[in-house]
């Protein structure tokens, strides 16, 4: 497994990237717990568990996950602001 700190906008993330045999897990997590994370992230069970998260697809690096669109969100995504389309950097912004 391979962390990072990403420094975006003056806010902090903890980047976690885990190396599988077709495509790193990639996640990115806020100082609160919320997160971007690649395909792997089962959004319908993140949201069963009250988690606040949203999902990019098509990602095999971090920058990556910052350029990819948001595909599918939880309700306290939603909640925070994070919509369906915007870029992976512009909903870290808003968690």
């Amino acid at each position: 497994m391979m962390t990072e700190l990403l420094e975006i906008e003056g806010k902090t993330f903890d980047a976690y990237s885990i190396t599988l045999d077709a495509a790193p897990f990639l996640l990115i997590r806020s100082a609160d717990k919320s997160f971007i994370a690649c395909g792997f992230l089962d959004v319908e069970a993140a949201g069963a568990l009250s988690a606040c998260a949203a999902k990019v697809k098509g990602v095999k690096t971090f920058d990556d996950m910052l350029k990819a669109q948001v595909v599918a969100v939880t309700k306290k995504a939603e909640e925070k602001g994070v919509k369906v389309g915007m870029t992976g950097r512009e909903a870290l912004l808003l968690l």
